[in-house]
């Protein structure tokens, strides 16, 4: 079993997950490796070769870990965390640790093996989505788990292992320190003005125009004013919202259009570069044995984004050593490029 241990001088967390170093593509390597649709396990037909599925969409009704699927969802084979025992906290002389206890999964987002995600039509993207939601939502019944990161890696520089599209979950038994600090800045800010800060910096934003890439009906794309990388992109609802799975379907479908508009913008602008995105939305509001008030301003001071972004510069030693990001593109400058490029195909 994996283990999660605690830095006691800077107070993060790390997973020990020896497991992984099984995976087939363990160490970094940032050439393209593409198996096949003969091979690739996330392919129709190859439905034994992961573990059985949580969740599927099945339009045709066929059984369940059998070809048929639009979306099928499975536990990573190489997790960093496992779904079974006990968390066991415990404390190693001034060392903290608990077991590797959590959920893996892998979001398969569509049995087309050689497609890519803003090719996909709207629908298929919305389904996606409606499974982000379904799993986050199954999860939290699992009072073990606090926080839960949904995130994509497309091509191997930015940590993809298999081409076939698909992103993934990571179920957790704390708040990551990264989540923590927007969390706690963000109750700050609510205690002091009563106000949502995300949504004061919307509102700024909007105003000022300069970092607005794009404004749809239920939402905004930003580049964000401190960008740690070129051309980093913040999706956010402009309606208040502190949870991802609260959308309604109107919103959900707006939010599927508009991760399609970037996702084609950024490929087409940037000659479809390595990324990430990953997916902010609440802790689980499940409450906390002698922790009451856990989180309990949430609805009122947190707001979900989506954080998008491509691999085009590297982390080396001064970020690594001061966690400044160094950024040679403005955001002002990328959000007016993007917006040129959207404007070009009449988005």
């Amino acid at each position: 079993m994996s283990e999660l241990r605690r830095d006691p001088i800077v107070g993060r967390w790390v997973i020990i997950a020896e497991r992984r170093a099984e995976r087939p593509v363990a160490i970094m390597d940032e050439e393209e490796r593409d198996v096949g649709p003969s091979a690739c396990p996330l392919c129709p037909g190859k439905e034994r070769n992961t573990p059985p599925e949580v969740f599927a969409i099945r339009p045709d009704c066929s059984e369940p870990n059998t070809p048929g699927w639009l979306i099928r969802v499975v536990p990573n084979k190489y997790p960093a965390l496992t779904i079974e025992g006990d968390l066991n906290r415990r404390g190693l002389g001034m060392f903290d640790l608990m077991n590797g206890v959590g959920a893996h999964e892998v979001i398969i987002e569509t049995p087309e093996h050689n497609a890519r995600l803003p090719d996909l039509p709207l629908q298929q993207i919305k389904l996606v989505l409606v499974a982000y939601r379904e799993r986050i939502i199954d999860l939290r019944n699992d009072k073990r788990f606090i926080y839960i990161l949904v995130f994509r890696n497309y091509r191997a520089a930015a940590g993809a292992s298999l081409l076939h599209p698909h992103s993934q979950l990571i179920a957790i038994a704390i708040t990551p320190e990264i989540v923590k600090r927007k969390l706690e800045s963000a109750r700050a800010h609510f205690m002091e003005k009563q106000r949502c800060l995300f949504c004061d910096l919307l509102s700024q934003e909007l105003r000022l125009g300069e970092r607005v890439v794009l404004e749809t009906e239920h939402f905004v794309v930003l580049s964000p004013f401190a960008a740690r990388f070129p051309y980093e992109l913040h999706i956010y609802p402009k309606a208040h919202c502190h949870d991802f799975v609260l959308m309604n379907e109107e919103q959900l479908e707006d939010f599927a259009r508009t991760l399609k508009r970037i996702l084609c913008c950024v490929r087409d602008t940037l000659n479809d570069p390595p990324y990430n995105y990953v997916l902010h939305t609440s802790p689980n509001p499940v409450p906390r044995l002698g922790r009451p008030d856990y989180w309990q301003t949430l609805p009122y001071d947190y707001h979900w984004h989506l954080e998008f972004i491509p691999r085009l510069t590297r982390v080396a030693g001064f970020e690594w050593g001061t966690g400044f990001y160094i950024n040679p593109v403005p955001p002002e400058l990328a959000a007016e490029v993007l917006r040129g490029e959207l404007s070009s195909k009449g988005a």
